[in-house]
């Protein structure tokens, strides 16, 4: 039996709440699943991650293999890392280590990511704001040049 961490899609219609399940790859996406091991809403900002970590490195540990989308979630939560970690034999404190400076380069990037957003609306804001008075001189220029062509053929 191959297990598979994938999605279960559940919610209403138009707002999708996925459940994180160990499940056979012959199950049907819905269908009967092994074990949840978290929750994933996409539709709040940010969107919500609640993975159990101990059972998703167990489900790894034996075998079960990810689908792209949960595998990105993983990555996202740390659980893809530490498990590789462990597999290298490394001690306790040297994973917790690292995991604290993965988890610090990541606030660092998303401070970062989220001052160049800002910066680049403010960007996108003046030039929205350029083209508009552009526009409403070209507009303008055109009425006085209407205006004077038929002065001049009278």
């Amino acid at each position: 039996m191959a297990v598979k961490l994938r999605l279960r899609r559940m919610g209403k219609k138009k707002q999708p709440i996925y459940k994180v399940v160990a499940a056979d790859s012959r199950s049907p996406r819905d269908g009967k699943f092994l074990e949840a091991i978290g929750l994933y809403n996409p539709l709040t900002n940010p969107h919500t991650i609640d993975i159990k970590e101990d059972r998703a490195l167990y489900w790894l540990n034996v075998g079960a293999q990810p689908t792209d989308t949960v595998k990105s979630l993983l990555n996202q939560k740390g659980i893809i890392l530490k498990k590789e970690l462990t597999g290298k034999g490394l001690s306790e404190e040297k994973i917790q280590e690292q995991m604290d400076n993965w988890q610090k380069l990541r606030e660092v990037k998303a401070k970062s990511s989220s001052k160049k957003k800002a910066k680049d609306e403010v960007v996108s804001k003046e030039k929205a704001s350029e083209q508009k008075v552009e526009n409403i001189e070209e507009s303008t220029a055109e009425v006085k040049g209407a205006a004077s062509d038929t002065n001049e053929s009278q």
